[in-house]
């Protein structure tokens, strides 16, 4: 078999959400789901870069996705957004085995620069292997899929858990995303995560979490989302003070109007002494999130 041709996919919009294991069954029973079979796959990916970390650094992500007898090359680019929320690029196709297509990877605008050089240096660095559960949504008018992946990352000896929800938006309006993202909230602990698996994998691999820089109220809410995320994949209570420090900070800036302040109040009496959401706290999350996604200014 051939190669095929990179496809650019649209824009991939969606929500991610983390999702505690042991409230798998509360968001299988919840009634958006209840009526609508799930598909369900098998998938296995490996990931790549070069030794150096060039890929990590530039925020781009190379994959081989296997799903049943297919083999599927995917690069993506930096996510833009925050508490969940992401706007990217995509580019797929499928490849006869599992090795890189360097000369289609070539040809995409993410290695035309300075990322070309680096090409054939791309080794495999992380796995992630996961179930897949997804359902097609009719919401309000507007077509999402909603994923859920069970599973692990496995990076340099490393590994972590896989359980999350993603809301990808196929037609219709991005508000949609976050009114079913509050649906479920509201009775199954689900918070923001802003750590894509590979980001989760390459940091796992390097036993190193960095964490963003901040100032403004969207800025600090995504510190402690991608605290903890690195905390609930470290085990180190320095994230979970991080997450904290971050989320206090959130709600006594001086940029939060009345309601965005009871919500970041929210925040800091919702999170549980191992760092995991409550119901309100997932709900106090996404109300912040979608104000800093469609508002410049809190005044």
């Amino acid at each position: 078999m051939e190669n095929s041709m990179p496809v650019s996919a649209p824009t991939e919009i969606e929500l991610k959400l983390a999702l505690p294991p042991s409230q798998l069954d509360a968001l299988l029973r919840h009634a958006v789901l209840a009526d609508t079979p799930p598909g369900q796959q098998q998938l296995a990916n490996t990931y790549f870069d070069t030794p150096a970390g060039d890929l990590a650094s530039a925020r781009i992500a190379v994959r081989l996705r296997q799903v049943d007898d297919r083999i599927l090359q995917t690069v993506k680019t930096a996510g833009q957004g925050g508490g969940g929320f992401s706007s990217r690029q995509e580019w797929e196709w499928q490849v006869p085995e599992a090795q890189i297509d360097h000369i289609a990877l070539a040809a995409l605008p993410p290695f035309q620069e300075s990322l070309a050089p680096v090409i054939k240096d791309l080794r495999p660095t992380l796995r992630t292997d996961f179930i897949r559960r997804s359902w097609q949504l009719d919401w309000q008018g507007n077509h999402i899929e909603l994923v859920l992946d069970e599973g692990e990352i496995v990076s340099n000896g490393a590994q972590a858990a896989i359980c999350e929800v993603e809301l990808e938006l196929q037609a219709g309006e991005p508000e949609a995303l976050w009114s079913l993202a509050l649906e479920l909230a509201a009775s199954v602990p689900l918070r923001p995560s802003d750590t894509s698996k590979a980001a989760r994998g390459n940091a796992l691999g390097a036993q190193q979490w960095p964490l963003p820089e901040a100032s403004t109220p969207a800025q600090w809410l995504h510190r402690a989302t991608v605290a903890l995320d690195a905390y609930h994949d470290s085990s180190l209570p320095e994230h979970l003070n991080a997450a904290q420090q971050a989320l206090g900070t959130l709600a006594t800036h001086p940029d939060l109007d009345a309601r965005a302040r009871n919500d970041a109040e929210t925040l800091v009496a919702a999170l549980s002494h191992d760092g995991q959401p409550t119901a309100a706290y997932g709900v106090a999350a996404l109300n912040l999130a979608y104000r800093f996604a469609y508002q410049t200014t809190l005044r």
